[in-house]
């Protein structure tokens, strides 16, 4: 029982998040790493996250039956109840944001409430309804590198804006590709996709134009002083063979293979950019 209420928290994406967090905390950090600090942001933090992820999972509970990715999920499977997965994502919630409350700083504390309250419920919902919500969606998911910095500069300034504006750029090609290759599955949902709705081609475009101001954004980083060489380095050359993927994309036979060729880098890119990040901050 303890396995499946852990899966119904979407670990995965737990972990995913919770590395961009740490790219943040150590941004404003500068080489003063307080410890107990770091541990209380992660630890708070993800127990906000995995709330989400569980009230997200109830919210899908219907739609998840007919998709083959998420037909075994805990909810759909009957493994757990509906009234029990409201109180766990609760009492996670309340948790998190207590220990965020006293051991980060009430900023922190707002900005990893905002985070959840756009995807629980603006982002779960309006996915239902508009193609749109991606971009609401790619909102959300750009919090977690801001919640880490706030926590340590206890302030909102130029560099936790760029961390924001990174990943909110990197993750609409994300989406996207996921958007692309998955089609069929969310589809079977009812749930409207940009590509579906306007095309690859167009979508292509999206992505294209996503890259370059995400290779733009990145490197704003090192123009105002936040991180070196090393760094500027490696997401230029990681940058670059996003970009030169997404080109070779217009010419591709296969989009699905392709979409799921772009979807791989993607998160080799925010990986490394996130300990780039993390050891390279001046």
């Amino acid at each position: 029982m303890i396995r499946t209420y852990y899966l119904l928290t979407k670990p995965g994406i737990i972990m995913g998040n919770l590395i961009t967090t740490v790219s943040g905390f150590a941004l404003a950090s500068r080489g003063h790493f307080d410890l107990l600090l770091f541990l209380a942001t992660m630890a708070g933090l993800g127990c906000v996250i995995a709330s989400a992820c569980v009230f997200n999972n109830y919210i899908d509970r219907i739609a998840d039956e007919k998709m083959v990715r998420t037909k075994n999920r805990p909810l759909v499977q009957g493994l757990i109840s509906p009234k029990s997965a409201i109180v766990f994502a609760l009492c996670l919630g309340f948790l998190g944001l207590v220990i965020l409350w006293i051991y980060t700083n009430p900023l922190a504390t707002a900005v990893a409430f905002s985070g959840f309250f756009i995807y629980v419920i603006l982002y779960s919902f309006w996915k239902y309804q508009t193609s749109l919500a991606t971009l609401v969606g790619s909102i959300a998911g750009a919090i977690p590198p801001v919640v880490g910095y706030c926590a340590v500069s206890s302030r909102f300034d130029i560099g936790a804006a760029l961390l924001f504006i990174i990943l909110v750029l990197w993750q609409m090609p994300h989406f996207f590709s996921i958007a692309m290759f998955r089609a069929k599955e969310y589809g079977a949902a009812s749930i409207p996709l940009f590509p579906t709705e306007r095309g690859h081609f167009a979508t292509k475009i999206q992505m294209l134009l996503y890259i370059i101001a995400f290779l733009v954004a990145t490197v704003l980083l090192i123009a105002f002083g936040y991180t070196g060489t090393a760094y500027l380095v490696s997401v230029v050359v990681l940058g670059l063979a996003w970009l030169a993927l997404c080109i070779k994309g217009f010419k591709s036979k296969n989009d699905v293979a392709w979409a799921r060729q772009m979807f791989r880098l993607s998160l080799v890119i925010i990986t490394l950019l996130s300990i780039m990040i993390s050891i390279d901050t001046v």
